[in-house]
C-alpha cells in the first residue's frame, strides 16, 4: 500500500507552507539613536517612506547583529559585552510580487528581531511585535502592488530594551518570504502527537488549522501524508495517511479539524538515533490543491519520573545538559547553521546530550539541530515575569504580551521530537508567586499537555514553601540542593520529579593556573576550583547526583563561553537574586560589587564556559567528558608543563580520566597511583609535585587493566605558527563557515602554553575573513580584525566563500621572528 515518495523531492527547509523562499539576501540598514562611538544621530521622521532616498545606506544579507562590529568600549557595562548594542537601527528591502500572485496572501516570517520590531510596507504600517526572542508572522497582503516593485521596511529599537547578557541587535535571525492561496494552513497551524508506541505501531494524531483568509464561505477537502524523513531532510517512503476530511470554513475563520493514521514498525527518535518522519498536509478546495504544509517531527515517548528519571522510549537516560545562551562567540547574535552545528558537534564530543535555550526562545533553527542530531531540549521562555530584574526587561512586555508570546513559542516548537520541556522562566522575581505561575503554566498546558511545565529557580525552597510550584509537573533547581531530603519526603513534592535546570557555576579562563588564589589580571585560574558564591565545582555536583540517584540530571552553567557576564569581574547587581535568603552572602557580595564598580574591569564575555569562546576546551571539558562518556577511554593531566620560575617548586597535578585509577609519572619516575573512590572523587590529584621541566606522563586504568594515557612536555622556544582547519572544505553558499585554530609550537611541533604572539591573517581566493577570536574574555581587539594575538598559545580565523565561487582560499599566518603558517581550503 504504501511506498510512494514524496511528491516534491527537494529537501523540506522549514516547517510550514512550501511555496516559501529565504527572504534574507539585499537588505538596506542605517543606524540612529546612539552610536558605536558613544555620541547620537537623531532619528529623522517618515524612514518607512516608499520614496526615501536610501542609497547611501549599506548593503548587507540577513542573518545581521549590527553591535558585533563594536568597538569594545571600557565605560560600557561588562555584563552585555562592554559593545554598543543600543541603538535605533531601520532595515529596509525592495522586492517584487508578480501579477500573478495578486490573489495570494503573502506574509513576512521573522524567526527574531531585537528587539521592538515594527514593521512597514509601502510606507504602510503592518505590525509589531516586541519581543526579541519570539519569531512571528506579517501579513503583508494588504499592503502590496502586485507587478510593480514593493518596500518593506523594519524598525528595531534596543534603547527601550535592558538585558542581563549580550542580546545583539538587529534582525539577527531569518526572514522568509511565504505564499499561501486564501485557504491554507494556519502559520504554525500543524499539531502532530503520537499518544500511542509500540514496536508493532505508532498511532499518529495530526490536528490541523486552516485558515480561510477568503471572501466567501469554502469547503475544503484536507488529509496529511506521512513519509520518513532522512538527515539532510529529503523525503523518503510514504509509511501512512490520515483520511481525506471535508470542513466548511466561514470568510475570515479558520477551522480546526483532527485525524489520526498508524505507522507500522516506527523507528522511533532517540539520542543515538534521531529518526524523523515527515507529514505532509495537503488543502484541496474545488479539487485543487490550494496549499501544502510540511511538519518534520518524531515519533518517541517520554516520561518524567520522582523515583527512575527521564524515561526515553522507556529507557531511563540522565540528562547530561548545558545552558547555552544564544551568541555564537566573534559572529555575535547573527545566527549561522555551521557555527551552530560546530558547537552541538562538540558538546556531543564532551556527552553532552540536552540544552536548555537560557533564557529566552531559542532560534529555529537550533531546534532543527537539535532534532537531526539528537539532542534533548529545554525550551524556555521568560527572563522575567511582572517584576523585572532590569527597568526596562520583560516586565515591560509581560501584562500585555505574556500569553502572546508563550503561544507563539509552544506552536512554534511543539512538534519537534528534541522539545521535553517547557519553561516558562528563569529566576524570576515572581518566583513565589501562586496564582502568576500557574496561570503561565496552565497558558502553555492549554497549547500542549504532551509535555511537563517547568520554571528555573534560584529559591527552590521558597518556591516549593510557598506552594508555587505545585502549579508545574517539574521543579527545576538552581543550584541549591541542600534541602532536597525534605522536599523529597513533602507530599506535595515527593511525587514532582526534580533536576538540575543550572548548576555548577565553576569560572576559569583557558590556559590560565594560579597558585596563590583563583583570581589574577582579571583572569580566573583554571583548577576548576573557583565559583561564585551559589556555585559549585563540577565534583560536588556529580557528588549531588551520585547522593540523590532520583534526580533527572543536571543543565551545568554553561557549555560555552558567551558576550556578557563576566563573573566574577561583573557587578551586575541581579547577582544579589541568588542570595535573597541568605543575609550575610548578600551583604559580602554587595560590598565585592561596589569595589568592581569603581575598579571598573576589562573583562567583556563570561568565564563560565567548559569552552572557551572560540570554542577550545578547558580543562573541565575533560571533567565532564570522564563522567558523562565512562565507556570513553581517556586522560587528561593538567597544568601544562612550562614553569621555569617554580623549579623545585610545587606545581599541584590533577587528571580527569574515565578510568577509576592511574599512575602518574615525571619524567620516567612513577610519582604514585591514585584510585578514585565512586560518587566521591572525580578527578585525582598529586598535591606535591616538585617541578622539574621534562614530561609529564599518566596511565590511566580501568578493572585493573590499561584504560588511557595522557603526556604533557615542557616546551621549547616558540618557533613557528600552525594552522589546523576543522575542515578542508567549505561551500560556496556564502553562508558556510570553516574555522581554523592557530597554534604557536616550538621547533619540534608542540604547543607553547605560555606564548602570546600577535598574529596577522590573510586570505587569498574568493573568500573573507569573518572573524578572528583567540579565547581571552578581556580582549578588546574587534572580532572582525584581521590582526589577533594568541593567547596562551592559540588563537582562531573563521573563513568563508563567495556565493558561486570555486577554487580554492589560501589562508596565511604570520608573526614576527616566527616560522609563518599556510592552510588551502577547497570551495564546493
Amino acid at each position: 500500500m504504501w511506498g510512494t515518495a514524496a511528491q516534491a523531492q527537494s529537501p523540506v527547509n522549514r516547517m510550514g507552507t512550501t511555496d516559501t523562499r529565504l527572504f534574507d539576501d539585499g537588505w538596506l540598514f542605517s543606524r540612529f539613536g546612539l552610536q558605536p562611538d558613544g555620541t547620537r544621530e537623531e532619528e529623522p521622521a517618515h524612514l518607512e517612506a516608499a520614496e526615501l532616498a536610501d542609497t547611501d545606506w549599506q548593503h548587507l544579507n540577513l542573518p545581521h547583529d549590527w553591535a558585533i562590529q563594536g568597538p569594545f568600549r571600557i565605560d560600557l557595562e561588562g555584563n552585555t559585552g562592554k559593545l554598543p548594542w543600543k541603538g535605533i537601527g531601520w532595515y529596509r528591502k525592495y522586492f517584487s510580487i508578480p501579477v500573478t500572485d495578486a490573489d495570494k496572501r503573502i506574509f513576512v516570517d521573522f524567526d527574531g528581531a531585537m528587539a521592538y520590531a515594527k514593521v512597514w510596507v509601502n510606507g504602510q504600517y503592518a505590525g509589531t511585535w516586541p519581543y526579541g526572542y519570539n519569531s512571528f508572522r506579517m501579513d503583508i497582503t494588504p499592503y502590496l502592488k502586485p507587478g510593480k516593485q514593493n518596500v518593506i521596511a523594519v524598525r528595531l529599537d534596543t534603547e527601550s530594551w535592558d538585558s542581563r547578557w549580550y542580546p545583539g541587535a538587529g534582525i539577527y535571525r531569518h526572514v522568509w518570504l511565504v505564499k499561501t492561496n486564501a485557504v491554507h494552513v494556519a502559520n504554525w497551524g500543524t499539531f502532530v502527537t503520537t499518544p500511542t508506541v509500540t514496536d508493532k505501531a505508532a498511532s499518529v494524531q495530526v490536528k490541523v488549522t486552516l485558515d480561510n483568509q477568503g471572501n466567501t464561505a469554502t469547503t475544503a477537502n484536507v488529509h496529511t501524508d506521512i513519509y520518513e524523513l532522512d538527515s539532510n531532510d529529503h523525503p523518503g517512503r510514504k509509511v501512512a495517511s490520515t483520511k481525506p476530511v471535508s470542513v466548511s470554513i466561514s470568510a475570515g475563520k479558520n477551522y480546526v479539524t483532527t485525524a489520526a493514521a498508524a505507522v507500522a514498525s516506527p523507528k522511533r527518535w532517540s539520542i543515538a538515533h534521531p529518526q524523523r518522519y515527515l507529514a505532509q498536509t495537503i488543502v484541496r478546495v474545488n479539487n485543487k490543491i490550494t496549499d501544502t504544509y510540511n511538519t518534520p517531527f518524531g515519533i518517541r515517548t517520554i516520561a518524567f519520573t520522582p523515583r527512575n528519571g527521564f524515561l526515553l522510549n522507556g529507557k531511563r537516560v540522565e540528562i547530561k545538559g548545558v545552558c547555552n545562551h544564544h551568541d555564537l562567540g566573534a559572529l555575535g547574535a547573527a545566527l549561522n547553521k555551521s557555527a551552530l552545528t560546530r558547537q552541538l558537534r562538540i558538546l556531543q564530543s564532551m556527552g553532552c546530550n540536552a540544552i536548555r535555550t537560557s533564557h529566552n526562545p531559542p532560534a529555529p533553527g537550533l531546534l532543527e539541530l537539535a532534532d537531526k542530531m539528537g539532542f534533548l531540549i529545554w525550551d524556555e521562555a521568560f527572563d522575567a515575569w511582572k517584576h523585572g530584574k532590569r527597568k526596562n526587561d520583560y516586565n515591560k512586555l509581560f501584562d500585555e504580551w505574556r500569553e502572546r508570546d508563550l503561544q507563539a513559542l509552544i506552536h512554534r516548537d511543539r512538534n519537534h521530537p528534541s522539545v521535553i520541556i517547557w519553561s516558562i522562566g528563569n529566576e524570576v522575581m515572581d518566583q513565589r508567586d501562586v496564582a502568576m505561575t500557574k496561570e503561565l503554566a496552565d497558558m502553555v498546558r492549554r497549547e500542549d499537555t504532551t509535555r511537563p511545565v517547568s520554571n528555573g529557580y534560584n529559591d527552590p525552597d521558597g518556591g516549593r514553601e510557598s506552594g508555587a510550584v505545585m502549579g508545574l509537573n517539574l521543579m527545576g533547581v538552581n543550584y541549591f540542593f541542600s534541602q532536597q531530603p525534605k522536599w523529597d519526603n513533602d507530599p506535595r513534592y515527593k511525587e514532582m520529579p526534580t533536576m538540575g535546570s543550572e548548576t555548577s557555576s565553576c569560572i576559569s579562563t583557558r590556559g590560565e593556573y594560579f597558585f596563590d588564589g583563583d583570581y589574577k589580571n582579571w583572569q580566573v585560574s583554571s583548577y576548576d576550583n573557583a565559583k561564585p558564591g551559589w556555585g559549585c565545582t563540577p565534583d560536588e555536583q556529580f557528588r549531588t547526583h551520585a547522593k540523590y540517584p532520583h534526580l533527572l540530571g543536571e543543565f551545568v552553567w554553561t557549555g560555552f563561553d558567551y558576550l556578557g557576564e563576566p563573573t566574577p569581574y561583573n557587578s551586575d547587581e541581579t547577582n544579589l537574586l541568588n542570595f535573597r535568603n541568605d543575609p550575610g552572602k548578600r551583604a559580602e557580595l554587595e560590598k565585592a560589587l561596589a569595589e568592581l564598580t569603581k575598579k571598573n574591569p576589562p573583562s567583556r564575555s563570561s568565564y563560565f564556559g567548559i569552552l572557551d569562546l572560540c570554542g577550545f576546551p578547558k580543562d573541565r571539558f575533560y571533567s565532564y567528558q570522564a563522567h558523562w562518556r565512562p565507556e570513553f577511554p581517556m586522560a587528561h593531566i593538567f597544568p601544562h608543563w612550562n614553569w621555569p620560575e617554580r623549579v623545585d617548586s610545587i606545581v599541584p597535578v590533577h587528571v580527569y580520566t574515565s578510568g577509576d585509577e592511574a599512575e602518574l609519572f615525571l619524567n620516567g619516575k612513577s610519582l604514585g597511583r591514585k584510585s578514585k573512590q565512586p560518587g566521591i572523587d572525580f578527578r585525582l590529584i598529586w598535591e606535591d609535585v616538585k617541578y622539574m621541566p621534562g614530561e609529564l606522563k599518566v596511565v590511566a586504568y580501568k578493572n585493573g587493566k590499561v584504560w588511557a594515557t595522557d603526556v604533557v612536555k615542557t616546551t621549547g622556544d616558540v618557533a613557528k605558527l600552525a594552522l589546523f582547519p576543522e575542515s578542508k572544505t567549505v561551500l560556496n553558499d556564502g553562508n558556510d563557515l570553516c574555522y581554523i585554530t592557530l597554534r604557536v609550537q616550538d621547533n619540534g611541533g608542540l604547543m607553547v602554553p605560555r606564548s602570546h604572539a600577535p598574529v596577522k591573517f590573510s586570505i587569498e581566493g574568493p573568500g573573507e575573513i569573518v572573524a578572528t577570536d583567540n579565547g581571552d574574555p578581556t580582549s578588546f581587539v574587534p572580532f572582525q580584525s584581521h590582526d589577533r594575538p594568541a593567547f596562551n598559545g592559540m588563537a582562531q580565523v573563521i573563513v568563508k566563500a563567495k556565493k558561486g565561487a570555486k577554487g580554492n582560499l589560501v589562508i596565511k599566518a604570520s608573526s614576527e621572528g616566527l616560522q609563518p603558517a599556510t592552510t588551502v581550503i577547497g570551495i564546493k
